[in-house]
């Protein structure tokens, strides 16, 4: 059998999940039948040209469907139809390119595209829900994002300056582009399933989001509330949590090739909050309601100040270890983690990887930093939730903070 006909059976099988899933949409113009006829097509034309090396007949093949679809689209709406859309067309004409590329070899990139496709079209609904729950603010703040990513990052220049060579505009923009990333990601979910979110839920978004916040706007909810204080708790106990996941992946992207030596006593202390969460869970009945309001990450203030944190604690990250050696790195690491831990963890990670400190004392600051962050936010919890949230507190604090200062102290 020669290979074509497989590729034929592969786009065939594209067009019948595209078209299974039109014809459950009920939509008049094309669906179960038609979807794979196209990406037959498509093959096709696409096989003849190379054959007959013509691309013209793809062309007039292409052509030729776009011009059905546009009289189909015209009849829909002489009819009358209510607020027809161009969805189907969309993808009818790009199911049509997707069987020209599986049948000229391109089989996985063709696969993927249209699986793609089909699941595209089936999210409708939670996309369009999605985008009914994002305020003009949100969509605003996404464009900063993408400004910030798109616009400024590659017009930065990608050299070192200052007396260390430490300070790159490209860089630091770029960890300024990973972190709000990361909490975009964690923001988006939040829109998503917000209204649904549970405590286990409510602890890993707020984690990606922003473990200070979360413990403050959870420990504001316990003030007074002896009864929700410990779901509050465990709640801000999974946030410190999510922290090590995204210390992890910021060293896995700031320092891959010397992951291998920071990654062990990072996912020790990782596993030992799991374990702590998993065990408080066991005594915490899991309360389902709408997690507290979030403040989208992507806002450019925002962004702004990370970036410049970034820049001083980089900096005195390098100036306090040619002075004063490790020591003056873990005086900086404890100060910087107080109010965040992104900072010095992608500083100290830059720095192991561009070969300017060692593995060791890289990692055992980023573990100073966690572990000053979270007395803070004891300390933050105390404040706004008064005694009634630090009584479960304390001890899923205290445990974290015993699992951390084991692994400084014994780890070699």
């Amino acid at each position: 059998m020669e290979p074509i006909f497989l590729r034929l059976a592969v786009a065939l099988g594209l067009g019948l999940l595209v078209g299974v899933q039109r014809e459950r949409a009920e939509n008049p113009l094309a669906g179960v039948r038609t979807f794979p006829l196209i990406t037959l097509l498509g093959g096709l034309t696409a096989e003849l040209s190379v054959r007959l090396d013509a691309s013209w007949i793809f062309a007039v093949g292409f052509v030729t469907l776009a011009a059905l679809l546009v009289t189909g689209y015209a009849i829909t709406v002489r009819s009358g139809a209510d607020k027809p859309g161009l969805t189907t067309e969309v993808a009818a004409l790009y199911m049509h390119v997707v069987g020209a590329l599986v049948a000229i070899g391109a089989v996985t990139l063709g696969v993927v595209m249209g699986g793609l496709c089909a699941l595209l079209l089936h999210l409708k609904e939670p996309m369009e829900g999605f985008a009914d729950r994002l305020t003009h603010g949100d969509v605003r703040s996404i464009m900063q994002f993408a400004t910030i990513g798109l616009v400024v990052l590659p017009v930065l220049p990608n050299r070192a300056y200052g007396p260390y060579g430490v300070l790159n505009p490209f860089e630091i923009w770029l960890m300024v582009v990973l972190i709000v990333g990361i909490s975009l990601a964690g923001y988006v979910l939040y829109k998503l399933l917000g209204a649904r979110a549970g405590t286990l839920l409510g602890g890993v978004l707020g984690g990606l989001i922003s473990s200070t916040a979360t413990t403050a706007s959870y420990a504001r909810r316990a003030k007074g509330n002896e009864a929700l204080a410990p779901q509050v708790a465990l709640v801000v106990m999974i946030a410190s949590t999510v922290v090590y996941g995204r210390i992890f992946f910021e060293v896995a992207v700031a320092a891959p090739t010397v992951l291998r030596s920071m990654a062990a006593p990072l996912l020790i202390i990782a596993a030992a909050n799991v374990a702590i969460c998993g065990v408080a869970l066991l005594f915490v009945r899991n309360h389902k309601g709408e997690l507290p309001a979030q403040d989208n990450p992507t806002e450019l203030r925002a962004a702004l100040i990370f970036g410049a944190l970034y820049g001083v604690i980089i900096f005195a990250v390098a100036a306090a270890g040619d002075a004063y050696g490790d020591a003056g790195l873990y005086v900086v690491a404890f100060i910087s983690g107080l109010t965040d831990v992104d900072a010095i963890t992608l500083s100290t990670a830059n720095l192991v990887e561009a070969g300017r400190l060692d593995a060791g004392p890289g990692w055992r600051a980023i573990v100073l930093a966690s572990l000053s962050n979270l007395a803070f936010k004891g300390g933050l919890a105390g404040v706004l939730g008064g005694t009634a949230l630090l009584r479960p507190l304390a001890p899923l604090f205290g445990c974290s903070m015993a699992a951390g200062v084991a692994v400084l102290l014994l780890w070699p």
